[in-house]
C-alpha cells in the first residue's frame, strides 16, 4: 500500500512538471526576429532611405539655430556662446507653432512653417537670412519627437528622441527589449496623420521588415507590441489551481494513511 501512494504521488508529480514544461515552451523560431521566411531567396541586403515626410504642425516646437564664420553674425544670433544639446535646453529655446501654423523667429518675421518638413522650414528660413547675411547656415530640429512603446517589452512608456530619426528596433530597444512571450509577427504601429491616426501591423521578425515604409519612426509614433496566445493560456487558461488542489487532496490522504 505504502509503495503504491508512493507510485500515484510520482506520477501525479510529474504529470504536472511535464504539462507545465509544454505550456510554457517557446521554440526558438518564435523569438528569432529578421529571419528568411523564404530560404530559397535569401538575401542579406536591403534599401530603405530614411524618408523625411513629418509635417509640421500647430503646437510643434523648432529648434533653429544659425551659425556663421563671420564673429558679427555668429554674436548677433547669439552662436558664439556656449550650448548646451539636452532636451530641456533645446525646449526652452525652440520656437512654437501658433495656431495659424507660423513661428515668430529673431529678425525674420512671421513664417508660415505648418505642412512643411523640416528641410522645407530650413531651406525657408535660410533663404530668407541670405538676403541680409552672408555666409550662414541653418539647422532645424523638430524638439517635440516622442514615441510612446507598449506592451511586452522591458520597460515601456513614452520616449523623447534627440536624434533626426530612429528605427523599430531601436525604439524596442530602448524600451528594454522584447520579453519572452512578444509576438514578434504583430507589432502594430499607430501613425498620427493630418486626418487622424492609420494602424498598421508589421512582422519584425521578416528580414523584409527592412525594406518596409514602417520601418523608421515619425513624431508621436505608438508601438504597441502584444503578447503572444500561449501566454495567455499559460498564466488564464492553463489549470493550476486544479492540478494543485489534487496534488494536495492526495498528500493529505498520504498522511492520513501513513499515520493510521
Amino acid at each position: 500500500m505504502k509503495n503504491l501512494r508512493k507510485i500515484s504521488m510520482g506520477i501525479l508529480v510529474k504529470v504536472f512538471i511535464i504539462a507545465a514544461l509544454f505550456s510554457s515552451c517557446i521554440s526558438q523560431k518564435q523569438v528569432m526576429i529578421l529571419q528568411d521566411k523564404n530560404v530559397k531567396s535569401a538575401r542579406n541586403s536591403f534599401e530603405n532611405k530614411k524618408k523625411t515626410s513629418y509635417l509640421v504642425q500647430s503646437g510643434d516646437h523648432l529648434y533653429i539655430r544659425i551659425y556663421s564664420l563671420d564673429p558679427k553674425t555668429s554674436k548677433f544670433f547669439q552662436t558664439d556662446m556656449p550650448t548646451l544639446m539636452n532636451p530641456t535646453y533645446l525646449y526652452l529655446n525652440s520656437y512654437m507653432v501658433d495656431e495659424e501654423g507660423y513661428i515668430n523667429f529673431s529678425f525674420v518675421d512671421r513664417m508660415l512653417v505648418k505642412g512643411m518638413t523640416l528641410e522645407e522650414v530650413k531651406k525657408k528660413v535660410q533663404n530668407t537670412l541670405n538676403e541680409f547675411f552672408n555666409e550662414t547656415t541653418v539647422v532645424v530640429k523638430l524638439v517635440n519627437f516622442q514615441i510612446s512603446v507598449l506592451g511586452e517589452v522591458g520597460s515601456p512608456g513614452n520616449f523623447t528622441i534627440d536624434k533626426d530619426q530612429i528605427n523599430l528596433f531601436q525604439a524596442i530597444a530602448i524600451a528594454g527589449g522584447m520579453k519572452d512571450f512578444s509576438n514578434l509577427k504583430k507589432v502594430t504601429l499607430v501613425r498620427q496623420t493630418l486626418k487622424g491616426s492609420d494602424i498598421h501591423y508589421v512582422d519584425i521578425s521578416d528580414k523584409n521588415i527592412l525594406e518596409s515604409d514602417y520601418f523608421y519612426l515619425m513624431p508621436n509614433d505608438i508601438v504597441y507590441v502584444e503578447p503572444r496566445k500561449n501566454k495567455t493560456y499559460l498564466f488564464n487558461t492553463f489549470p493550476y489551481g486544479m492540478i494543485f488542489s489534487t496534488l494536495s487532496f492526495a498528500l493529505t490522504l498520504a498522511i492520513f494513511f501513513k499515520v493510521k
